[in-house]
């Protein structure tokens, strides 16, 4: 019998009167910081297109004037209200062309562009200029930038879809738009029943690892840890990550997981061209290529799945990824 989520049942408790509508002026907490709200902001920029799409999904496209990092093309059901959005930049914005956007608000999907070094900017230099940022929480709550980690950081507490779940909730009660942040929560929860109850016991043998990109094709590969996006979606569907790191995305070589040799490997595909690994066919083609890689079991078997990079990423994609997933190995 497989364990199904924990966080699906008290995460429902976040309907209802979580989202109800709240007079102004509203006081949260978010990374370390309080933000309070005397009304819904008119103007806000997203840096991350997770935080872009769940502005989207809440209906508030009229209101995002710029966004920024982006990895892949938007999910057809808000592409169309997308449309006419400026974009800042492909990859991280600077400050200058953030500000010059007069935002109420800046919404950033990581700590890296808007936090203590952040490429973009700090929490403190918006707030100096009068302009709150909210952080997506599961790049801060139980994850930290730590002397042995990466850039990426690691987690001390494991990801779960609570965290989506709090940022839609919080962003719908910034924006005053309770209906759609309901309504976006039950989406996500009937989605991911379904795709936990489609889930077999089959799987639970099998072990699994996750390719993000590479900063040379040919070299050491970025890797889900166990306690991301990636490792969440390993443990609902009761698969083995091979990688056991603390770690977001750390570093592998190709011998390593050679020596690992998962039954299962999950790719990435995106638009974004920072390194020559992003494209999709270049991962195939050194994949089937390359002398350790090609010996991979996945890769003999034909166990290579394909995802959207944002749904690797803590965002309302992780859903379609799980998906995925239990269709690469063979759940109906």
């Amino acid at each position: 019998m497989r364990t199904v989520l924990p966080a699906l049942a008290c995460t429902l408790a976040l309907s209802g009167p979580a989202l109800a509508a709240q007079a102004y002026p509203i006081t949260l907490s978010n990374c370390g910081h309080t933000l309070t709200f005397a009304a819904a902001p008119a103007r806000v920029v997203s840096i991350g297109q997770a935080s872009t799409e769940i502005l989207l999904s809440l209906g508030l496209a009229p209101r995002i004037v710029g966004t920024a990092l982006w990895f892949g093309p938007l999910p057809p059901p808000i592409e169309d209200a997308a449309k006419g959005i400026p974009r800042l930049a492909d990859n991280a914005p600077s400050f200058e062309s953030v500000v010059g956007k007069a935002p109420e608000l800046v919404t950033a999907q990581y700590t890296y562009n808007i936090g203590p070094s952040g490429d973009v900017a700090t929490f403190e230099q918006f707030q100096g200029l009068g302009i709150p940022a909210y952080v997506s929480p599961s790049d801060c709550d139980g994850k930290a930038v730590t002397s042995t980690s990466n850039g990426d950081g690691a987690r001390q507490v494991p990801f779960d879809m609570a965290l989506i779940d709090r940022e839609v909730t919080e962003l719908a009660r910034i924006f005053n738009v309770p209906a759609q942040g309901q309504a976006v929560l039950d989406a996500q929860h009937q989605r991911l029943a379904q795709a936990v109850a489609r889930a077999q016991a089959g799987t639970q043998q099998a072990s699994v690892a996750f390719w993000f990109s590479s900063a040379r094709l040919e070299g050491d590969a970025w890797v889900a840890g166990n306690s991301g996006v990636p490792g969440y979606i390993a443990r609902t569907l009761g698969l083995r990550n091979v990688i056991d790191s603390a770690d977001e995305w750390p570093n592998v070589s190709w011998e390593q997981l050679a020596k690992q040799d998962p039954d299962y490997l999950v790719i990435t595909r995106m638009d974004r061209r920072r390194y020559p690994a992003d494209d999709v066919e270049k991962k195939l083609a050194f994949l089937r290529s390359d002398p350790v890689a090609s010996q991979l079991k996945a890769v003999r078997n034909q166990h290579v799945i394909v995802v959207d990079a944002q749904s690797l990423n803590p965002s309302l994609r992780v859903t379609a990824a799980l998906e995925a997933v239990a269709q690469g190995v063979g759940t109906p």
